[in-house]
């Protein structure tokens, strides 16, 4: 459990997902669905959570429940939260290359007072327009003679605020020049920093223009690997939300010590972070109140490189961060469900059911101060292994697509299996995603057409990053209990 002690006043509320279940001697039991996970709480700490699902920080008992519930995922911080820095200890990192930087400056003035804002030319070829834009911005301006990269620009950021630039700004905000922050981006991102555990927290990146771009366009409004929906949740390689993208975060400055970003990674290295972050003790959050746009790449040709590129760094990732992020990740119940549907036999179909049981037998014995134990393992084995299929179906049509493919031209058996798994994830997929840019207009047949696209060329570049590093750590499966 975290250790770092939350403010008095300090207040969480539980997930969306959360569902109470009543237990022995006046306790409660909270389960949560995604992922599944269970915390149990005794009859006086059951009586601190109010009927609403919210606890308020105002002793010793409340900040251990409150941490234990962040910590379970079960809870999310609602503000407003006493101690929350303000605006003016943010200082604004902006890494540009050749891209004009008017839009993103005029947003950031109509929002609140921000403590600095340093903008590093990564080897623009013409830096003159650049720097007159950050002058009468009243920014910083430091250049790099030769593009270093993004990862090397916002390190360069990062020491000019370190270095006294920007002063009293213990927090970096980092965004990319094609974004666009909302005018009250910066203050559900404060709230959080109230935690001192908490070492990043990172917006929603929405589209900028979801009714441009054609079918492309379109499928990035509803579809984009930056944007990570509307629930906050802690951010961890085993959980809801894995990864938060580095083109809008808000960084804690003690919680590195150097360079925040791996300057040889040119593609995951807002991932690295985040990977080193939760090793050394941090806590890193997802907060969509907060929302920045982005300008989103939508032609073809581009997005299709964009979206390779960005598989390329799964086999770098897992070799610096070994076991971090398997390709499957599943309880031995729902590996054998998955067995029994890949091959249907009498035999498999009862070695599935039989590990189902054993599962939820297993798992009611340790449930002893539930009043209904075996009711609520049944649940909780029937969402692992809901969430095992949906991990086996998205990784036989991503980073699996090859031996998907060899398969179905070996099998008939297999050409069928594959082609019911891709429809019908896809399918689970669009519903999953239709509502989130309302103003996208992509009719069902398009969306399942460019996410079969999506797909394959993200696990095309995983498998060219496996060749690079000679690896292949992006395949590797895991069972857990």
């Amino acid at each position: 459990m975290t250790t770092a002690r939350l403010p008095d006043g300090f207040r969480v509320t539980l997930g969306d997902d959360v569902r109470r279940r009543a237990g022995t001697a006046g306790g409660e039991s909270l389960l949560g669905t995604v992922p599944p996970r269970l915390l149990h709480l005794t009859a006086a700490e059951a009586a601190l959570v109010h009927r609403d699902g919210t606890v308020v920080v105002d002793g010793p008992a409340t900040r251990r429940l409150a941490r234990a519930l962040l910590d379970a995922g079960l809870a999310h911080p609602t503000g407003p939260q006493p101690g929350a820095p303000t605006p003016d200890r943010v200082a604004v990192v902006v890494p540009v290359r050749d891209r004009p930087l008017e839009r993103l400056l005029a947003a950031l003035a109509a929002g609140p007072r921000l403590g600095g804002l340093v903008v590093v030319d990564d080897g623009s070829a013409d830096p003159a327009p650049l720097a007159r834009a950050v002058a009468e911005a009243g920014g910083a301006l430091v250049r790099h003679p030769e593009p270093r990269g993004p990862a090397a620009a916002r390190n360069t950021g990062l020491a000019a605020v370190r270095r006294g630039g920007p002063s009293g700004t213990p927090f970096v905000a980092f965004l990319d020049s094609d974004v666009v922050p909302a005018p009250d981006w910066l203050t559900p991102l404060l709230e959080h920093l109230a935690d001192p555990a908490v070492a990043l927290v990172a917006p929603r990146v929405t589209a900028l223009h979801p009714e441009a771009g054609g079918l492309v366009g379109a499928y990035e409004a509803l579809r984009s690997s930056l944007d990570l929906g509307t629930a906050p949740a802690p951010v961890g390689p085993h959980g809801a939300v894995s990864y938060v993208p580095g083109a809008a975060m808000l960084l804690r400055v003690a919680a590195v010590d150097g360079p925040a970003f791996d300057e040889d990674l040119h593609v995951a290295e807002d991932v690295d972070l985040l990977r080193r972050l939760d090793s050394g003790g941090w806590v890193a959050r997802y907060e969509p109140a907060a929302q920045v746009a982005h300008d989103h790449r939508v032609a073809p040709t581009t997005w299709l490189r964009r979206k390779l590129f960005y598989g390329t760094g799964d086999a770098r990732l897992a070799r610096r961060h070994p076991g971090s992020a398997p390709l499957l990740t599943m309880t031995p119940a729902a590996a054998a469900v998955c067995a029994a549907l890949i091959a249907p036999r009498r035999a498999t179909a009862a070695v599935a059911a039989v590990a189902a049981a054993a599962s939820t037998v297993r798992l009611a014995r340790r449930l002893p101060r539930l009043r209904s134990p075996y009711r609520a393992a049944a649940l909780l084995t029937a969402f692992e292994v809901v969430g095992g299929l949906w991990q086996a179906a998205t990784a036989l049509g991503r980073t699996g697509w090859p031996i998907a493919a060899v398969a179905a031209l070996a099998s008939r058996r297999a050409r069928r299996l594959v082609a019911v798994v891709t429809v019908a994830e896809g399918l689970a997929d669009w519903w999953q995603h239709r509502d989130r840019a309302p103003d996208a207009r992509l009719p069902l047949p398009g969306y399942l057409l460019l996410h079969r696209v999506d797909d394959v060329a993200y696990g095309t570049g995983v498998w060219v990053g496996m060749v690079g590093e000679r690896t292949l750590a992006p395949l590797r499966l895991r069972l857990r209990r």
